[in-house]
């Protein structure tokens, strides 16, 4: 399968959308709900969504593979928020105007300080040198997983420096019913963005691991293509959702021709997530660390020492790996 595009900024709906005053079922102590309408929205017809790839939407954190210390590295997402003299300002200003793009930042000044090693996302709007806040007034950006930073210490857990490895969950190549977990050169994921999913990602939905023996893996965005996806009407989708096997993910997000993405969300289309037995943890897994060739010294505390040790055992689901970590 080939690459598809990365994650660097918010993703649109596919459909327009409308804001209803209803308590959010998505986010804690949101005081309203953001709903497809039956419209599919410009962004998506002049990006070709018909002839878009359809992708799972898998839910975790968002995470990106570039450069640093000359080494292919693993990046956690960061986005710069305002202080909150700025962030008061532009409440207000939304307040009165409702046009976030009219609102003036000076980005030296309104933003808090972060990192000297943070960049911002690709993709994002410049002006003047600076990267242009989004409608949420946020920065976009990343920061390198250093295994000194115990706030990012799930997302070193799936990577290894000394090998220059991470541990993926995808497709396997020769079954598209059976799911892989491996060790993948750092190097062949450069400039892709994954999501982490495990344990303590995001309330973990897909139930992965556990308090004790935590498991978190990464899955690079774009893995799981939709085969049988019904058309690009709101009822069929929400019948999809509700009434499909296939249909029991977060979402589904469209790989564009010319590199734009497209989501569209359970909570869109008014449906719950998490929900139970979700279509992910439906299918067999299968693991293969291909550690042969290399005499790797791994930490027996590491999920890459367990992993090897369960090398070319396969598991009815996710949910039924248990390392002793």
């Amino acid at each position: 399968m080939k690459r598809l595009g990365s994650v660097q900024r918010k993703i649109p709906c596919v459909f327009v959308t409308e804001v209803k005053e209803e308590l959010s079922t998505k986010r804690e102590h949101q005081p309203f709900k953001v709903l497809a309408t039956e419209t599919v929205s410009h962004k998506a017809l002049d990006a070709d969504i018909y002839s878009a790839i359809p992708t799972e939407k898998v839910d975790g954190t968002c995470c990106y593979v570039t450069t640093y210390k000359g080494q292919p590295y693993l990046w956690a997402r960061l986005d710069r928020k305002p202080n909150k003299l700025a962030e008061k300002r532009f409440k207000n200003f939304l307040h009165s105007k409702q046009n976030s793009k009219e609102f003036f930042w000076n980005v030296e000044e309104d933003f808090k300080p972060v990192a000297e090693c943070w960049i911002p996302a690709k993709e994002i709007e410049q002006l003047n040198g600076n990267p242009v806040p989004d409608e949420n007034g946020h920065i976009p950006g990343w920061i390198p997983v250093e295994r000194s930073n115990k706030q990012y210490c799930w997302h070193s857990s799936v990577v290894n420096y000394d090998f220059e490895i991470a541990l993926v969950l995808k497709q396997h190549p020769d079954d598209p019913g059976l799911l892989e977990i491996s060790a993948v050169p750092l190097s062949d994921l450069l400039e892709q963005t994954l999501e982490l999913i495990g344990t303590n990602i995001n309330g973990n939905p897909y139930g992965l691991g556990s308090k004790k023996h935590p498991l978190h893996l990464l899955i690079p965005h774009g893995a799981f293509q939709i085969r049988n996806l019904p058309t690009l009407k709101y009822k069929d989708l929400l019948s999809w959702f509700e009434g499909c096997r296939e249909g029991k993910i977060e979402g589904i997000v469209w790989h564009c021709n010319d590199g734009c993405l497209i989501k569209v969300h359970r909570h869109h289309l008014g449906l719950c997530w998490p929900i139970p037995d979700t279509y992910l943890n439906s299918k067999p897994v299968t693991v293969n660390m291909n550690l042969d060739k290399h005499d790797y010294a791994f930490d027996t505390k590491c999920l890459f020492y367990h992993f090897s040790k369960i090398d070319h055992q396969k598991f009815s689901r996710l949910k039924d790996i248990i390392l002793d970590v």
